[in-house]
């Protein structure tokens, strides 16, 4: 296969190189254009031709890919070589070694992976993963401008995100919101708010519990007062079980609507409202929808 390979060279802790990664595409038979996503040039690599378009890195790298990969027919799979790697594993792409996910693109079936549209005061963006406020927004919030990339693994650092918070979901101050979901009624007052697209958000939180990427739908985790102690106590046994399921209130819906009023939010990993923005981009109403618009993920068995 002809394959586009978009590649994150600080992604993770592995040592996985361009050249290594070349190496062994071509080892297994396919013709590879590289291109870095430090580097300019990677976007106008996806508008070529190409059989296959393949992502080595972490979430932010390969949510950037799919979200420009948004409706067309050329279909993605993923290296995972990034810290959380919600996306693969809730492709159940990780953990894999990276041989045996190239030996299996070739007759890999493929699956459907929804594009959420969130619409606000500063524009329109695709998102992949979720889009959320409360305690997991403002943890961005808080460590936006903390360099972690330096010694410390992929599982530190999650650990460690995890950690925070876990102490930040024992003191943070509910976020009052009025909202809808398919325009029932989900007003009230969340320490979080999580409309997923995927399983996992953030430091591989597994907070949603029956969605399946590509149904159609979002599942809005819902986190209040009388969840507060649940919540805790799943960050904390989360060090001892990486799968087990954050057991919280949850809505299905295709149309999420929020009264923003400028409190932390986040968009995957965008997080608004950015810095310096102008007056009008502040506050107002923010929509998420799910429209039917797709990517394709070969999911090698």
């Amino acid at each position: 296969m002809l394959v586009t390979l978009i590649h994150n060279p600080t992604a993770g802790d592995q040592d996985e190189d361009g050249k290594s990664l070349k190496k062994l595409l071509r080892k297994a038979g396919h013709e590879v254009r590289y291109r870095s996503a430090k580097e300019d040039g990677w976007k106008k690599a996806l508008k070529k031709p190409a059989d296959l378009v393949v992502v080595a890195g972490g979430d932010g790298t390969v949510g950037r890919v799919a979200r420009r990969m948004a409706g067309l027919s050329i279909p993605m799979a993923v290296l995972p070589l990034g810290t959380a790697n919600n996306i693969a594993r809730s492709l159940g792409q990780h953990e894999r070694p990276l041989e045996e996910l190239v030996a299996a693109w070739e007759g890999a079936p493929r699956a459907k992976l929804d594009v959420g549209t969130a619409k606000g005061p500063w524009g329109t963006r695709n998102f992949i993963e979720a889009l959320g406020f409360g305690v997991f927004a403002g943890h961005l919030a808080a460590f936006e401008d903390v360099d972690e990339s330096k010694a410390k693994s992929a599982d530190e650092k999650v650990d460690q995100a995890l950690l925070r918070m876990k102490r930040a979901a024992e003191s943070a101050e509910a976020v009052h919101v009025s909202a809808t979901l398919d325009g029932k009624d989900l007003s009230g007052n969340y320490l979080l708010m999580e409309a997923m697209n995927l399983h996992y958000v953030g430091p591989n939180m597994r907070l949603a519990l029956e969605g399946m990427p590509g149904d159609g739908e979002f599942e809005v985790v819902l986190v209040t007062e009388e969840e507060r102690t649940r919540f805790v106590q799943y960050l904390e046994a989360w060090r001892e079980n990486r799968e087990r399921l954050a057991v919280l209130p949850s809505h299905r819906g295709k149309h999420l609507k929020i009264e923003w009023t400028g409190f932390p939010l986040h968009i995957d990993d965008k997080l608004y409202p950015k810095k310096n923005p102008e007056p009008n981009e502040i506050a107002g109403v923010v929509e998420a929808k799910i429209n039917g618009t797709s990517v394709d993920f070969l999911l090698p068995q």
